[in-house]
């Protein structure tokens, strides 16, 4: 009897240490906070879009942008929505 309630001791120790390390370890999926639709219109760049929609230095934007699209090396058409990441 004690050894049965042993091993359920150790098993749920171990499932707590395993929920633990796994919270902390966790990474966000998708995008790290809200997003506003973009109807990309003609002529518009990731620069052109990240220059007049963020502060700073565009290039953080755009790989921002690029990143929370999968746009890979992909360019942007007229016509195609993509998700703006705020701030």
């Amino acid at each position: 009897m004690f050894e049965t309630s042993s091993a359920r001791w150790k098993l749920l120790g171990t499932l707590v240490v395993a929920v633990v390390l796994g919270l902390g370890l966790a990474k966000p999926g998708g995008t790290a906070g809200p997003t506003e639709p973009y109807v990309v219109r003609a002529g518009d760049t990731l620069w052109s879009i990240a220059e007049t929609r963020y502060d700073g230095d565009p290039r953080k934007a755009v790989w921002r942008i690029r990143k929370d699209n999968e746009l890979g090396k992909r360019s942007i058409v007229a016509g195609e929505v993509i998700d703006l990441p705020s701030g």
